[in-house]
This record gives structure tokens, sequence and C-alpha cells, in this order.
């Protein structure tokens, strides 16, 4: 992972790491509130040597005193000088437990021993302070003094005597607080990077990249309302949604043009990720720019065009198929564009068998020789194999990604099924990406208040400029449609074949 990997990890989990950051200052707030204030009192002793002999008498006395400061220092928690304060002052605490709350330091190369005790009370440290001072200074006397007779040659003095302290030296509430927030964004980080790790759903671009290098037609941003209104001449026509196919058909077009086949297939890999309103509003992006265009729902499964167009299903694909009915009788036109649709049909028992046969290769060429285009609603890969059998008739495969919902290894396996019967993926469509965020793929670059009336306005056709750029200029050449040109234009079901059955059928 290079630094764009992990600033891009951060900004999916910034709301994981901001709340643990926040948990992690209230964990130390809260410590600091509930935990009882402590006072440290503290005095120094200075410790000499009690000779009046030579200067090099008075240097090794220096030397002498300075090697036993350390040992007055282990001195001060034993109860030879913890026991004696206790007595004194009435404690109701044993040497131990005293010893806890004592502790002793010098600096080195000099001679004085700073001696601090903690308490809850700041009197009682300074009272308490005091009283391991004057015991030092006895029992230093008396270790010191020798067996025979005589004094002591080492003397002890109080020269900063205890007080109490005015304030508590713990809880440090800003220590507190500093460690709680890098505790937590400690802990939000590495959970974020755990988390990064395990979730193997695709997101957006950058993970769809890790696992192929397949052309992105764009991406379709989330949008709440496209679940009571899919249809892409239900939304404003200068809306992110509408660019976003509006994008798509452009880039399919040029994508597509090497291709001598202009039927394209839309797919999953799994339910859900939206590939029949993705198909459905492809066709109608591409009628939009002039094109005749032929709708055709394959999923013989689940079928849901009509459902969306507002069409009827009961006579369709699997009508033509089985011979049944003149295709021409079967298609039906659909708004104010040279869009029709060919329902699914009734059901079949052997939805893949039908898909795979000869007719269906038949059909496909005869709607290429009439139409422009044709997009085709298949079912998803994963769970049936009728995709990957009608993509080896078609000139290209559109896979449909939806974003938080399919998963690495589904996605790697829905590619491998479409690699084994060498079909011709022309690209991929991110469909339910974020609007914000790291995985964002729309570019808002203006909206609908700051497109200037020039730009909005239409043509006498009623397609915007880019439309008429497409109808002009568009990659795949219109077929001779001069058969069915007559009865296309008609206000019904219109009969797109000279002849009254079906090829294949006669």
């Amino acid at each position: 992972m290079d630094l764009r990997e992990y600033l891009r990890v951060l900004r999916r989990n910034w709301i994981l790491v901001t709340a643990l950051a926040l948990a992690g200052l209230l964990i130390g707030g809260a410590a600091s509130i509930l935990s009882r204030p402590l006072y440290t009192a503290e005095t120094q002793l200075f410790v000499a040597i009690q000779s009046s002999g030579s200067v090099q008498e008075l240097q090794q006395g220096n030397n002498f005193s300075q090697a036993r400061v350390q040992s007055y220092v282990k001195t001060v928690t034993t109860p030879v000088v913890l026991q004696p304060a206790i007595d004194s002052l009435g404690l109701g605490t044993t040497s131990e437990e005293l010893a806890k709350r004592v502790s002793a330091t010098t600096d080195l190369n000099t001679v004085i021993i700073k001696l601090s005790v903690t308490d809850t009370s700041p009197v009682q440290a300074a009272a308490t302070a005091q009283a391991v001072a004057e015991s030092l200074i006895y029992a230093v006397d008396t270790l010191e003094k020798p067996k025979t007779s005589g004094t002591s040659p080492v003397s002890l003095s109080v020269i900063s005597p205890a007080k109490a302290p005015t304030s508590p030296t713990s809880p440090n509430t800003r220590l507190n607080l500093l460690l709680g927030l890098v505790f937590g964004i400690g802990i939000g980080v590495g959970t974020a990077f755990l988390r990064s790790t395990l979730d193997t759903r695709v997101r957006g671009e950058a993970d769809l990249r890790r696992i192929t290098d397949a052309p992105i037609l764009g991406g379709i941003a989330f949008d709440e309302d496209a679940t009571r209104k899919p249809l892409l001449t239900q939304t404003a026509h200068q809306s992110p949604r509408a660019e976003s196919f509006r994008q798509i058909r452009t880039n399919l077009q040029f994508t597509n043009i090497s291709s001598k086949s202009k039927t394209v297939l839309v797919t999953s890999s799994l339910p859900g990720e939206g590939k029949s309103t993705t198909a459905t509003n492809l066709a109608i992006a591409l009628a939009q720019a002039g094109q005749s265009v032929c709708l055709v729902d394959a999923d013989l499964r689940r079928p849901m065009v009509n459902d969306y167009l507002g069409l009827d299903r009961n006579a369709g694909l699997t009508t033509a198929l089985l011979g049944a009915s003149n295709i021409g009788d079967l298609l039906q036109p659909w708004g104010e564009d040279s869009l029709y649709v060919l329902a699914s049909g009734q059901i079949p028992p052997n939805p893949s068998e039908l898909l795979g046969s000869e007719q269906m290769h038949l059909l496909l060429e005869h709607l290429e020789s009439t139409f422009d285009s044709v997009i085709i609603d298949a079912p998803p890969l994963l769970p049936v194999t009728d995709a990957a059998v009608l993509s080896q008739h078609v000139g290209g495969v559109v896979l449909v990604v939806g974003s938080h919902k399919l998963r690495f290894q589904d996605l790697e396996k829905s590619l491998n099924a479409l690699a084994m019967v060498n079909s011709n993926l022309v690209g991929i469509v991110l469909n339910q990406l974020p609007t914000k965020g790291a995985d964002a793929y729309a570019y808002s670059y203006y909206s609908n208040d700051e497109i200037s009336p020039n730009y909005a306005s239409k043509t006498k056709h009623g397609k915007s400029d880019e439309d008429e750029f497409l109808t002009s200029a568009s990659p795949l050449p219109p077929t001779d449609m001069s058969t069915a040109s007559d009865e296309i234009a008609r206000p019904r079901r219109a009969s797109v074949y000279p002849g009254n059955h079906f090829p294949g059928h006669e």
C-alpha cells in the first residue's frame, strides 16, 4: 500500500477514527474526574561530614559523604526510618504501605537528598514528610555512630522544610486527556486498517483496479430517489444521475467502436447490483441521442424491465423463440424516442437452453440489422449460466458492479466466467457509489442552478447539445431500415420484419 491507499483507508473510516478519538478524550476526562486527588509534599536534607581538619581531609570527607548518600536514599523506605515516623504521628498504617507513598532521590555528585511523600491530604503529606526526614536524621546518626564511643562522623540537616502543597499533583487532567486522545486515535487507526484488511467488498475504483484492468465506463452515484424513480426520464435533465448515464453512453460507444456487432449485454455478478436499471437507462440514453434502440429483457428468471417501463410481459422474447408470434408484433414502443422493448414473455423452465439456441442467435442478428443499438438485460453471472451462454452471441458485455455489495472473490469469479467463454468485456459500470468520501466517482462541477440558459436550452428536437453530437457523430453506423421505417414510426406495436414469421420457423 502506498501513501494514497493509507489516506483512502483513513478517509473511508474517518467517522470511526473520530469516534474513538472522542471516546479516548472522554475516558481521559472521566479518569481525571473520578480519580481521588493526591498531594505531594517535599523536603530536602543536606549530608555533611563533621570534620575540621585540613583541606585534604575535607576533600576526603566530601567524597565519603557523596558515596554514602546513595545508601541513605535506600534507607528512607526501610522500617528503621518509617516506623518511628508512623509512631510519632499515630498513623494507622504499616511501614510497607507507607513505603509506597514515600520516595527519595539525589542528584549525581551532590550531597542533597530530596524526600517526597504523597497523601490524599496536603497537611498530612507535609507532616509525614517532615516526620520521615527527622526519622532519617536520627537513623543515620545511630547507624554511623562508632560502636566504641564518640559521635557520628556524618550529620544530616533539613535545608528545605516540608510545606502543605496548594494544588494536587494527581490526577494530571491535561496529561490524561492527551493520553486518552492519542490512545483513541491509535485504536481508531488500527481498527480502520484491520477493518480495511478484512473487508473484501468492492467500494470504488481503487478496489476495482486491484482485481481487473477492464475499462470503467462510468460510475453512478447512490440516489435515494432511484428506488421510487429509477428511470432516466424521471430525473432532471442535468442531474448527476442523468449525466452519469450520458457519460456511460458516450464511453460505451467509443469503447465498442472496433466491434462490428451493435449488441451489448448488460449483466452483474449477483442480484441487486442494479443491472436492470442500468440496461434500461442506457437504452433510454441511446434513444435520446437519436439512435433507434431495442431493449431486450433476457432475464428469463426475474424479469424487471417491464415493471420499470410499465409494459406487458406476457408475450415477448420466449414467445418469439418458440415461434408462437412474429417478432415485429412483440416489440413495444416506449417514450417519444425510437426505443422499442422486447419483454421477457412467459418464464420458461429452461432459460439457459433458450438463450443459447440458434433461434436466439438469429433473433439478435435480425435486431442488429434493424436497430442502431441492441441492449440486452441478462441474468447475473454467478447464480446461473444464462448470461455466460448469451454473451457468446453479442458484440460486448457490460458488467455492473454494485459498490459495497460485491466482494473481490465474486468479481473474480464473474470475470473468469466471461473469460472462459471468450466474451468481449467492453467495460465495467460502478453503481451505487457514495456521493462523498474516498470512493466518490461523480464530479459535480456544476449544478442545475449554475447551468447557463444557453446550455440548458434544448434543440428543436428536444435533445441536448451532447445528444445532437452523438447523433451526428455516432461511431456505430446506422443500418438500412427502409423495410421497416414506416412501420416503426407508427404509434403502436411495430412489425420490424418484412415477413410474417420469425426466421428459423418458416
